[in-house]
C-alpha cells in the first residue's frame, strides 16, 4: 500500500522483501528461509544500503538489520507493529548517530511505551479505500460477525455468547492456528449451527462481501491488539465496530460514533442490541479520515521529509 502510494506521488522505491514478492519497487530478494537468514538478510540489506544513495530507510522488519546503520547520518524510521522490546531500542538509541534514528508505533498504545527511551510518533495502519466497498444499509436481521484468528485472546467464544444471548446470526471467518485446534474443537464447534456458521480463512474480497453485509463486528479481545487492522476494515464498509477497552481499540472505535467500546460481555451483549443508533455514512467518513492509505502514506512522508530535512 506504502508502495504503491509512493510510486504514484514519484518517488524511487526500492524493497528488500522475499523473492516471490510482487511489487512496483525495486525488489532486492530475500532467499528462501534457512538457520541462517537473519545473516543472510543482514548482509543483503546493509550491503545495498551503503552501496546506494538512499535518502531514508524505513524499517518494519528486525530493529537489528538497522544495526550497521546506527552510527551514520542516514535517516532511519523503525515501524512497530506490536508491541516493541524497550531493551533493544535503548541500545538502538545509545548506538545512532544523534537525531538518525526514529520510531513510530501503529497506535499510541504501542508509540506510548517507545516514547518514554525514543523519538516516536503514531502512524496508524491503513487500508485501501477501493479494496472495501460501503454499505449504506444492511438487514434488519443482518448478522454479526467475527474475523480474526481462532483462538482464546481473541474471543472466538465470547462472541458466540453474545449471538446465543441477542438472538442475532453469528458469521465467524478467520484461521484456526495448530496450536489451538483443541479450542476449536472444544469451544467453537459444538456451538455451530444455523445461526453461528464458521466460513474459514477469507481473502480481501471475500472480507469485502462478509464485512459490508453484516450489522457490525465485534472484538471481544482478551489481550492488549496492538492495532487491529480488521476494524479499520469493516470501518471501510461503514461497518460499526463494538469492542473491549483494550490495546488500541478505544483509538479505532470512537464510543457512539462508529461503534461501542465496552469492558463486559454484558456490555457487549446491550451494544449490539443498540447497533440501530450508528450511522453507517459516519462510519464509513471515519475510515476515510483516520485510516485511509492516502492519509497514512501522507503522514509517513511528512516524517520522512522533517528526518531528511535534518541531515541535507
Amino acid at each position: 500500500m506504502l508502495i504503491k502510494g509512493y510510486i504514484r506521488k514519484g518517488h524511487q522505491v526500492s524493497l528488500f522483501a522475499h523473492k516471490d514478492s510482487i511489487t512496483e519497487a525495486e525488489l532486492y530478494a530475500y532467499t528462501d528461509k534457512s538457520k541462517l537468514d537473519f545473516i543472510e538478510h543482514s548482509w543483503l540489506i546493509n550491503k545495498v544500503i551503503f552501496k546506494k544513495n538512499f535518502d531514508i530507510v524505513h524499517n518494519f522488519g528486525r530493529l537489528a538489520y538497522l544495526l550497521p546503520q546506527l552510527p551514520f547520518s542516514i535517516p532511519k524510521l523503525m515501524s512497530y507493529q506490536r508491541e516493541p522490546t524497550l531493551s533493544q531500542i535503548k541500545k538502538a538509541v545509545r548506538i545512532a548517530r544523534t537525531g538518525s534514528l526514529a520510531f513510530t508505533g501503529c497506535s499510541d498504545y504501542i508509540s506510548q511505551k517507545i516514547i518514554q527511551h525514543a523519538q516516536a510518533l503514531t502512524v496508524y495502519n491503513g487500508v485501501s479505500l477501493a479494496t472495501y466497498s460501503f454499505r449504506k444499509h444492511v438487514d434488519e436481521d443482518a448478522p454479526i460477525a467475527f474475523l480474526g484468528r481462532i483462538e482464546p485472546i481473541k474471543g472466538t467464544h465470547i462472541s458466540i455468547k453474545i449471538a446465543h444471548e441477542t438472538g442475532r446470526k453469528l458469521i465467524i471467518a478467520g484461521n484456526i492456528p495448530k496450536e489451538h485446534a483443541n479450542y476449536f474443537n472444544d469451544k467453537i464447534a459444538p456451538f455451530l449451527s444455523k445461526q453461528i456458521q464458521y466460513i474459514g480463512p477469507v481473502n480481501d474480497v471475500q472480507k469485502n462481501e462478509l464485512l459490508g453485509k453484516v450489522a457490525a463486528l465485534l472484538m471481544p479481545i482478551q489481550w492488549d491488539e496492538p492495532f487491529g487492522i480488521v476494524m479499520a476494515e469493516a470501518l471501510a464498509c461503514g461497518t460499526p465496530v463494538i469492542g473491549f477497552k483494550r490495546g488500541a481499540v478505544p483509538e479505532v472505535v470512537e464510543h457512539g460514533i462508529n461503534g461501542f467500546v465496552c469492558s463486559t460481555t454484558d456490555e457487549m451483549i446491550s451494544f449490539v442490541n443498540r447497533i440501530h443508533e450508528i450511522d453507517r455514512a459516519e462510519v464509513r467518513q471515519c475510515a476515510e479520515q483516520k485510516f485511509s492509505s492516502e492519509v497514512i502514506v501522507h503522514q509517513y512522508l511528512e516524517i520522512y521529509e522533517k528526518l531528511i530535512k535534518k541531515w541535507k
